[in-house]
């Protein structure tokens, strides 16, 4: 698996997060839904990554700074094919020592709190992610499950 930061240019990537954006409306409600456009992953403060296999695009995943010391991770996504292969881990593993080298003391996300979300909630918690309430610009939301690591 190769990772790179992604200029988010390629119709690969266009496809998977609108992939992303349909199954988060399947799952979620409009009002509860996080998801940023491609435009809003573009922001200077936002690295966006990819996952490949040669030519072939496994998953996605972004890290967004909210101030020097918090990162939030964002967009994650592992191509429906190549779900349950470890893709999500190694881009896991990678974004978490980004945030170390840039020295923030935390790292934090939002996630829906449907069924639909356990695989994520799990792979969070494998990496020691503990549930916390709304940061940043969030509200509670039943829909939504917030998280967040000390590093």
């Amino acid at each position: 698996m190769q990772i790179k930061v992604d200029d988010l240019r390629g119709s690969e990537i266009t496809q998977l997060l609108r992939e992303h954006i349909e199954n988060m409306a399947q799952n979620s409600p409009p009002e509860s839904m996080h998801a940023l456009s491609l435009d809003e992953l573009r922001k200077p403060e936002i690295t966006f990554w990819s996952v490949w296999n040669d030519r072939e695009l496994l998953g996605c995943g972004a890290l967004k700074e909210l101030d020097p010391q918090h990162g939030e991770i964002k967009s994650m996504r592992t191509a429906s094919r190549h779900r349950r292969k470890g893709v999500a881990a190694v881009l896991l593993e990678h974004i978490l020592a980004e945030a170390k080298k840039r020295n923030y003391k935390k790292v934090s996300l939002e996630t829906g709190s449907m069924d639909a979300f356990a695989p994520a909630h799990s792979l969070y918690a494998r990496f020691g992610f503990k549930e916390c309430g709304p940061f940043a610009d969030y509200i509670e939301d039943p829909n939504s499950v917030f998280m967040t690591k000390e590093l």
